[in-house]
């Protein structure tokens, strides 16, 4: 039954300064962290200038995906339909009609009547005749 003692070196240092004690100065300190500051500013640099390879060569990439497929950027896109949209119709004393997106409007009609059409073919023939009358 003998009472346990922890023995800290550092402990002793900490309490001090904890207490009001001085501080140890290193005369190198300003220096060290200058030069911390310096390497990190460094690496920020080359991780910037490695991520500006990359994306310039995704860039490339993609030009060369759109001049094979014909596409166009997404700015370029944007900005047509705005000057389309823009252009004043001739001869039209109101405001431009909007641009009407595909599969709205007629088109309905037609594949209606299409439909009637194609059901119309499988009926007997006096039922034909009473539904084209």
């Amino acid at each position: 039954d003998r009472p346990v003692v922890l023995c800290c070196t550092g402990a002793t240092k900490d309490m001090g300064k904890m207490l009001g004690g001085e501080e140890e100065k290193d005369p190198d300190a300003q220096k060290k962290e200058e030069e911390r500051q310096e390497a990190l500013r460094q690496q920020e640099e080359e991780r910037k200038a490695k991520h500006a390879r990359m994306e310039a060569e995704r860039e490339k990439v993609r030009q060369q995906i759109r001049d094979k497929y014909g596409l166009k950027k997404k700015e370029e896109k944007e900005a047509e339909e705005k000057a389309a949209l823009e252009q004043p119709c001739e001869g039209s004393l109101t405001r431009p009609k909007k641009a009407i997106p595909a599969g709205c409007g007629d088109e309905e009609e037609e594949e209606e009547e299409s439909i009637l059409d194609t059901v119309l073919k499988y009926l007997p023939g006096p039922l034909q005749d009473m539904f084209k009358k």
